[in-house]
């Protein structure tokens, strides 16, 4: 016999039961009335269906997104036996067909046998606003932001709900912010009250930027006059902020065209300055470390795919041995005998730039070769109102080191003490056993090894090709002279000025026309100043 506490305890079990079963019961009924819904689509018109997309909303379950996914896409079928509505997939002569709730697949239909559903672009942002009110609540952080920006699309009365709740619950900031933008457009498009739609409009003109001009423009039509001067006012407080904005855009914009122009004309700057070379195969240097990059990455591709988010920092010993060994092969095989001679040596260097460019043409074909970005230079964001991009922001930091890196080695070295003093007089130098050929032959060298770095880099912002290094060779050379022949705080202030100018220019004159203007405005400069901003003197000036 049993006793009272085993009683106890088989009741508790037989309870426990029945009620697993009431609520599997409630939940078949649940995705029976959902079922309903959905087949209801097959004789809907497009008003109908739309009535019965926010209904399916309604029922806030997350299973009914890949059937809504599926009607926006059109993979919605009606059978015509019974009128029972499927996703369905092509399965050869068939369709399979896949319930549009559980999601399983319940066998295959003959196509004469089924009918689409039609839908049109009303029903399909119906649709998104649906689909996005479903996933706010989502666990994965990318889901509830894409949900969020959904419904800022396609904004609706029927999306209120759903997003003040998840605006209660989120603890993002960036999802948060695009959530209650997504709630002030839905009380814009609801019946809301006046003050809660003004408030909406202080919400829309605090978030600022141009996609908030473009909600406030859109809304102005359909809303009561007595909100027309507050959408004026706030369309006008953002395009004055937007000002501001676009300059410190263009700040920035400058900034970075002003890192590759460093990064191009630092090793120009030491070259020219020591040796009073003007090496036009400069440029085929930078190709030459963007190709370095090019195959460092299509063998971890192959071999290493593990390994492709350290690709850069592989790529650069390989471009920096490269471009050295290439830039002194040219100093010993032809630029030693033809000091004392520019003209030469200009057309020498010419020469070399063309059979270097023709070489990669014919070891890796003239077409763009793909550089891809490691995942810590992938993407954008946003810091107060500007779009950073980070492999901009990583070359700026790059260029920087570069440039107090060598800095570092001129002062501090006895290389950088020898290239100074050849600089500075190299008869002097030269009487006190500094070996002056092969100081030029490293200078040389080291030159062509920090135009190896630069092209590393702009492999990450430009195309890879052959005429790579002829977009900066120019830029490059105007910078050096700018800044002050052999001067490396000339050649930073240089670049970074030229970068903003250029920027500051192009919104106005265009690309081209600026380019002609800054160039314009150094050769009026130069006849002021012909040692450029910071002179230095060596061995051009003795001369």
């Amino acid at each position: 016999m049993l006793d009272r506490f085993s009683y106890r305890i088989l009741g508790t079990t037989v309870a426990g039961f029945f009620l697993i079963l009431m609520l599997l019961a409630g939940t078949a009924r649940a995705q029976d009335d959902v079922k309903a819904l959905f087949n209801g689509l097959g004789s809907a018109n497009f008003q109908q269906a739309d009535e019965i997309v926010k209904g399916i909303a309604k029922t806030g379950d997350p299973k009914v997104v890949p059937g809504l996914e599926a009607f926006a896409a059109g993979d919605l079928y009606v059978r015509k036996s019974d009128n029972q509505v499927f996703i369905t997939k092509s399965a050869g002569s068939n369709l399979a067909l896949i319930d549009p709730v559980t999601g399983e697949t319940t066998g295959e239909e003959a196509k004469g046998a089924m009918t689409k559903v039609k839908v049109n672009n009303n029903l399909r942002r119906s649709i998104r606003a649906a689909i996005g009110g479903l996933t706010l609540m989502s666990p994965d952080r990318g889901v509830r932001l894409a949900a969020a920006e959904s419904v800022l699309k396609s904004p609706s009365a029927d999306s209120l709900e759903p997003l003040d709740a998840a605006i209660a619950a989120e603890k993002d900031p960036e999802v948060r912010g695009v959530l209650e933008e997504a709630r002030a457009v839905s009380i814009l498009n609801s019946d809301r009250s006046v003050e809660d739609k003004k408030a909406a409009i202080e919400t829309i003109k605090v978030k600022g930027g141009r996609d908030a001009i473009g909600i406030l423009s859109s809304v102005a039509g359909s809303v009561d006059e007595s909100l027309r001067p507050d959408i004026d006012a706030a369309i006008a407080s953002i395009e004055s902020s937007l000002v501001f904005a676009d300059a410190a855009q263009n700040v920035w914009y400058g900034l970075s065209l002003g890192s590759v122009l460093l990064l191009a004309a630092i090793g120009l700057a030491i070259t020219f300055g020591v040796m009073g070379i003007i090496n036009m195969a400069h440029g085929e240097m930078v190709m030459l470390g963007a190709y370095s990059t090019f195959v460092v990455q299509n063998i971890i591709r192959t071999s290493y795919p593990s390994l492709f988010d350290w690709s850069l920092a592989i790529a650069l010993p390989v471009a920096i041995l490269v471009t050295g060994a290439v830039g002194l092969v040219i100093e010993r095989g032809v630029i030693r005998f033809l000091y004392g001679r520019p003209l030469e040596t200009l057309l020498a260097t010419w020469g070399i730039s063309l059979i270097l460019q023709q070489a990669v043409r014919t070891i890796f074909g003239p077409t763009n070769q793909e550089v891809g970005n490691p995942s810590w230079m992938s993407g954008a964001f946003e810091l107060g109102g500007l779009t950073i991009t980070w492999n901009r922001l990583w070359i700026i930091v790059f260029a920087l080191a570069v440039f107090f890196a060598l800095l570092m080695l001129l002062k501090r070295s006895a290389f950088g003490l020898q290239m100074r003093a050849v600089t500075q007089n190299r008869r002097m130098a030269s009487s006190m056993g500094i070996r002056t050929p092969w100081v030029d032959a490293f200078t040389f060298a080291l030159g062509s090894s920090i135009a190896g770095m630069a092209g590393v880099a702009l492999s990450q912002i430009d195309n890879v090709s052959p005429n790579l290094g002829q977009s900066y060779i120019i830029d490059s050379f105007m910078v050096v002279v700018f800044g002050g022949v052999g001067n490396l705080w000339g050649t930073l202030v240089g670049a970074f000025s030229l970068g903003i100018l250029n920027k500051f220019l192009e919104p106005y004159a265009g690309a081209v026309l600026g380019k002609i203007l800054v160039l314009v405005l150094i050769i009026l400069f130069i006849q002021k100043r012909p040692r450029g901003l910071f002179a230095l003197k060596g061995r051009a000036v003795e001369a």
